[in-house]
């Protein structure tokens, strides 16, 4: 499922974009059964894809990854952003306006406890130095992606492409960043509006509706729209950890509702006695701990 636009959800048969897309609606058994871009569906009635035509989307399969995020940090109810996605790419301009590290670690967050391989792509960096914030991600060995304007207005979008091609990818970050940007960079077809930032340092929203984007080279980049809080009331300390093969374990043995911190507030934390054993840096479990604090 590509797109959703007012009770009518776009699919491509196959997930394939060689095939005509295919306007559906959902069927009456399904109720309010959430379904969402990137989520794998079943089909039937006119798939044709002719105008005028009407499919009715009869089944939603299990996801194997979920991206989600809730108002804020008090509310109870989960919205899914994207479904299925391997990757999340967040977005941040490094100046213009100003970047939040709070806010790159509470995406981070969300696609540990989802399921999604996190890249950073920093935008603007003809405007100022990328190397300061992108050490704060240093020691999660997180990869970083620069991308900075030309003389002549364009953007080099090659390093981007070949960490997308094949995959699917969603781009998540506050309004004008530049994400609508980097999708036109992609795919100059793909005619998504580009925000103006505004003289406060906020930008205007310009992507309404997650979308997903075919690439040439083989996978699909899904735009999200531009966010303001990326809440995380759906987390616990332990999604966190537990997203790394060699923390997961470890922290089975941590004593129940330890938050991961360390002391004072969490002194029996087991990833300390892995830092103490010299299987885990003291480098990377403070930066994991500094996103932690993302839910405290």
């Amino acid at each position: 499922m590509i797109g959703v636009d007012r009770g009518r959800w776009t699919c491509v048969p196959g997930g394939d974009d060689a095939n005509p897309p295919v306007t559906a609606m959902r069927a009456r058994e399904l109720g309010r059964t959430p379904i969402v871009v990137g989520d794998r569906v079943d089909l039937v009635g006119d798939l044709s894809g002719a105008p005028d035509t009407l499919a009715r989307i009869v089944r939603v399969a299990e996801r194997a990854t979920v991206l989600r995020r809730t108002a804020d940090d008090t509310d109870p109810y989960e919205r899914v952003v994207v479904a299925n996605a391997e990757q999340l790419v967040i977005v941040t301009a490094v100046a213009d306006p100003t970047p939040r590290t709070g806010f790159v670690d509470r995406c981070l967050v969300a696609a540990y406890a989802g399921g999604l391989t996190p890249l950073l792509c920093l935008t603007k960096a003809d405007l100022a130095d990328p190397g300061p914030f992108a050490g704060h991600y240093a020691d999660l060995d997180i990869p970083v992606l620069v991308t900075r304007r030309d003389a002549a207005g364009g953007i080099d979008s090659t390093a981007l492409a070949g960490a997308l091609a094949g995959r699917v990818t969603a781009l998540v970050g506050h309004s004008g960043v530049g994400k609508s940007t980097l999708v036109n960079a992609l795919l100059p077809d793909a005619e998504r509006a580009v925000g103006v930032v505004s003289g406060v340092g906020k930008g205007r929203h310009t992507t309404t509706a997650a979308l997903a984007l075919p690439l040439g080279g083989g996978g699909w980049v899904v735009d999200t729209p531009g966010i303001r809080s990326f809440g995380l009331a759906h987390v616990t300390p332990d999604d966190v950890p537990a997203a790394f093969d060699d923390l997961a374990a470890a922290v089975e043995g941590c004593p129940r509702g330890c938050g991961h911190l360390g002391p004072p507030a969490d002194p029996e934390c087991a990833l300390d006695e892995l830092v103490g054993r010299g299987m885990l840096r003291r480098e990377r479990l403070a930066a994991l701990r500094r996103v932690l604090v993302a839910l405290r």
